[in-house]
């Protein structure tokens, strides 16, 4: 598992649509899966699940994106899953942590 945390001012859908397009276009087997969009009075959350296939690590790597804002005040939360090929442990992470780009 990789996760990448982060609070910041920024436009929320300018942001939405960067992690969006930068997922997406980062990865030639990038795929959207599926996505939640919620708001109260003028905070928003947007929640993103991708997936990609992790060549090196020969598996499958979903990251979930969730950004909350409130006007230009933004917090995202980003974590990966998959990515390992043993049964009852994680061997073998490489894909996880290669999605936002950690060592």
């Amino acid at each position: 598992m990789a996760k990448y945390e982060k609070t910041f001012k920024d436009n929320f859908n300018q942001i939405l649509n960067s992690i969006h397009d930068g997922i997406l276009h980062g990865s030639f087997s990038a795929n959207y899966e599926d996505g939640s969009d919620f708001s109260v009075g003028e905070t928003r959350c947007a929640v993103r699940v991708y997936e990609r296939y992790n060549m090196m690590g020969k598996n499958r790597v979903s990251p979930n994106v969730t950004l909350v804002g409130n006007r230009d005040n933004l917090h995202i939360s980003a974590v990966t899953s998959g990515g390992s090929q043993a049964v009852f442990f994680k061997i073998n992470t490489f894909g996880e942590k290669a999605f936002f780009g950690l060592p």
